[in-house]
């Protein structure tokens, strides 16, 4: 599992919006690498704004992170469905990404990686 799922810290700053709000903002990024897919940006739940966040009840599993919860965006009179993941309770060698959130690029405005 170790060999399949790389995490670092990110020197980039990821900011990400829909429909006109700062959903987040931060410096303290997180970079998944996980097999031959592209970088996912994992951002902490305290540099998001959880206000314009609602839990849904979708889940997916993964073998190498565990069971994924999932957020939807509400702004601007608008909600993008199960556009954020997160794992609760990772397993193995995803323990760092607990609680961080990543986005899916099609479900929000802009992943802007700074």
């Amino acid at each position: 599992m170790s060999d399949h799922i790389k995490i670092t810290a990110s020197a980039k700053r990821v900011r990400v919006t829909f429909k006109g709000k700062v959903v987040v903002d931060t410096k303290k990024a997180l970079e998944l690498r996980e097999g031959a897919y592209p970088v996912t940006y994992y951002v902490p739940r305290a540099d998001a704004d959880m206000s314009l966040l609602k839990k849904t009840t979708h889940h997916t599993t993964c073998p190498h992170k565990g069971e994924a919860s999932y957020f939807s965006i509400v702004a601007g009179g608008t909600e993008s469905e199960n556009a954020i993941w997160s794992y609760e309770t990772p397993i193995g060698a995803s323990a760092a990404i607990r609680e961080y959130l990543a986005f899916y690029p099609n479900r929000v405005d802009a992943i802007e990686i700074l």
